[in-house]
């Protein structure tokens, strides 16, 4: 029997009509936030290096880290350090084999990402 809406729909969902879930958007900033935090770990580790080296290099390097964009790129650096440790404590009790099912999967997003706003707020007003 011949298909007669074949030239008529999307062979497969693509992202104007799939939308995401929130544990697939969770999961995938959890990849890049682990990959935003060593790139961020090398950049405190050109901060010690450049103290060791020369004092007027680790003034430009301090220069750098203390600008506007440095301290953008180190906030979103905290901002990744939360998130994904919150998120892998998630992962942790998924482990165990509890709270898997989809309700709490989606509070348990919403309660990381907010935790991840609040807890990096907090940590900025302490130092």
């Amino acid at each position: 029997m011949a298909d007669v809406n074949r030239g008529k729909r999307p062979l497969s969902p693509h992202l104007q009509i799939y939308r995401l879930p929130l544990a697939a958007i969770t999961s995938i900033l959890n990849r890049i936030t682990g990959v935003g935090m060593t790139l961020a770990s090398v950049l405190i580790v050109w901060w010690f290096a450049a103290g060791a080296f020369d004092a007027a290099y680790f003034e430009f390097v301090d220069g750098l880290l203390t600008s506007v964009l440095g301290h953008i790129v180190l906030i979103g650096s905290l901002a990744a350090l939360w998130f994904h440790m919150l998120n892998s404590v998630r992962h942790l009790i998924w482990d165990t084999g509890r709270m898997m099912d989809v309700e709490t999967v989606e509070k348990t997003s919403y309660i990381v990402f907010g935790a991840t706003v609040v807890l990096t707020i907090l940590t900025i007003l302490a130092v």
